[in-house]
């Protein structure tokens, strides 16, 4: 087998909670590392019943500063197209909830932003995690 504990790091961005107001992460830094994944675990929404009008919209933007952030674009990710204004997740329906989604984020920069903005009434359970790796010195430990 080969290693990958020694070769990644794991940060909470969103400790599990269940969220119903917009949340906002912001200066993710990946100062060091080569390659990052964003991983949103969901959990089944206890509101009032998801869609179009009871949703959380996930924005992903990036910055060279950590000051001037620019919603990412489709060559920059992995595992979603079609992102619209940096849109990388919508969860607007009970079928797109209780499910985890992950995304590698490919655009250079060095920091990051998510804005989960919340549309009308949702009660949902989720965590946001980040696993960076491809280190520039490794091992990591």
């Amino acid at each position: 087998m080969k290693d990958l504990h020694n070769n990644i790091e794991v940060v909470s961005l969103l400790d599990p909670i269940a969220v119903s107001t917009t949340q906002t992460i912001t200066d993710i830094d990946l100062a060091g590392w080569n390659s990052a994944e964003l991983v949103f675990s969901i959990g089944l929404d206890a509101g009032t019943g998801l869609s179009d009008s009871h949703q959380i919209a996930f924005v992903l933007s990036d910055s060279p500063d950590g000051t001037t952030y620019t919603a990412v674009a489709d060559a920059d990710m992995l595992g979603v197209s079609d992102i619209t204004a940096g849109n990388i997740l919508e969860i607007d329906a009970a079928d797109e909830d209780n499910t985890v989604y992950h995304f590698g984020y490919v655009g250079g920069q060095r920091y990051l932003q998510i804005v989960g903005t919340v549309t009308g009434t949702i009660s949902c359970p989720m965590a946001i995690t980040l696993v960076k790796s491809h280190a520039q010195d490794s091992p990591t430990i």
